[in-house]
């Protein structure tokens, strides 16, 4: 069992972002994170979520997903997203992000569990400590995808 623990973070709804994710099985633990100059908090989430399936290389591992977002748990777990793909996410965002995700969920065996966040949960709160930080950095990435959505929405 693979368990990967995920968080982003977002200062600002959009504004500059980040996401942590903790990678841990047996004696195997990896930290990875991120940051971008614009960027909104559900983007960076589910980011964090793809980043660390990404980086598993062997197909058909058994997967724990560690979330306290309600917006991926509830949209995989409720099968919302299977039908957003059938209306080629019709008023949906962040389509580009939930096609990539669907791409590595369907080589493994995942399942989620919700944790609270700011909770005292270890793995959570470093999880988190990793978004924010990443955040903060000098050289910031950008998030093209949404800063081309954005700019069409505000033409």
């Amino acid at each position: 069992m693979i368990n990967i623990y995920t968080d982003g973070a977002s200062s600002g709804n959009p504004g500059p972002g980040g996401f942590g994710v903790i990678l841990h099985s047996g004696k195997h633990y990896k930290e990875i994170s991120e940051g971008y100059r614009k960027t909104t908090n559900n983007r960076m989430e589910l980011l964090a979520v793809i980043t660390g399936l990404e980086s598993i290389k062997n197909p058909g591992q058994e997967i724990m997903i560690y979330s306290d977002s309600k917006y991926i748990i509830d949209s995989v777990e409720k099968k919302w997203v299977f039908n957003w793909v059938r209306t080629n996410f019709k008023d949906k965002k962040n389509k580009d992000l939930w096609l990539r995700f669907l791409e590595v969920y369907k080589q493994h065996k995942i399942r989620f569990t919700w944790v609270k966040g700011h909770n005292g949960h270890p793995e959570n709160e470093r999880c988190d400590e990793l978004a924010v930080q990443a955040s903060k950095q000098k050289n910031l990435l950008i998030d093209t995808y949404f800063e081309k959505e954005e700019l069409k929405l505000n033409l």
